[in-house]
């Protein structure tokens, strides 16, 4: 079976966009400033945009107010054509580390994770339909790190679930994509060198960054070694 191509259906679905008369809203969930910065030039070019920074999954508050204020920074400097909004659900990592029960020593990529993108693409998906997004997307699968595939899945399962539940009226439809390709990762760096952004070696959580410190040691270790 061929494997869908998520950014031709993105470019389609911006193409059908680009044709009306009507600027539609999107409510777009942020994993951090980097991973937001290529990602926002394309859709604020087609859309008005709430960015919603929900990442329960961050270590601690610190690290959480880091990322979150540099995404604040990005927005006011970055230069789109239409306004960006940022809005910041409060941190309450006691969320993710329910559906982290049991899954702690998963590797990267593996349920753990797959539960923890489904947690913050649910929310998002909920927060869209409250708030009368029409659309709403994720800057995760920009990441070479991250399974563009599953994303999308969950993105579309979450789109479902509140259609599903929604009492008449219309629901937010989940914008598929796969910003990593066409050289979107690497434009991600690119602006992030330019406006001196805040980057980490780890995804987020206390169990990613386990696992980034177990990699940078045995990476001392055999440069010693050697």
């Amino acid at each position: 079976m061929n494997a869908v191509n998520y950014q031709k259906q993105l470019e389609e679905t911006l193409a059908r966009i680009d044709a009306g008369d009507h600027v539609p809203t999107l409510l777009l969930h942020a994993c951090c400033a980097p991973c937001s910065s290529y990602v926002l030039t394309v859709l604020a070019e087609h859309f008005h945009v709430t960015i919603c920074f929900y990442n329960p999954n961050i270590t601690d508050a610190a690290e959480f107010t880091k990322r979150a204020e540099e995404l604040r920074r990005l927005v006011a400097e970055l230069a789109v054509k239409y306004p960006v909004t940022v809005v910041v659900p409060e941190y309450k990592p006691e969320e993710f580390y329910e559906i982290a029960r049991g899954l702690e020593n998963e590797p990267e990529r593996g349920k753990r994770c797959e539960a923890c993108f489904r947690l913050r693409l649910s929310f998002a998906a909920r927060m869209a339909a409250e708030t009368g997004a029409e659309y709403f997307a994720t800057t995760l699968t920009i990441s070479p790190q991250k399974d563009a595939a599953l994303l999308n899945q969950i993105g579309a399962d979450a789109e479902a679930l509140i259609a599903e539940n929604a009492a008449g009226g219309g629901s937010p439809v989940y914008l598929a994509s796969d910003f990593k390709k066409k050289g979107g990762y690497a434009e991600s760096v690119r602006l992030s060198e330019v406006y001196g952004l805040y980057r980490q070696n780890y995804c987020g959580c206390a169990f990613s960054k386990r696992d980034a410190i177990l990699r940078e040691r045995a990476r001392a270790a055999e440069q010693f070694e050697g």
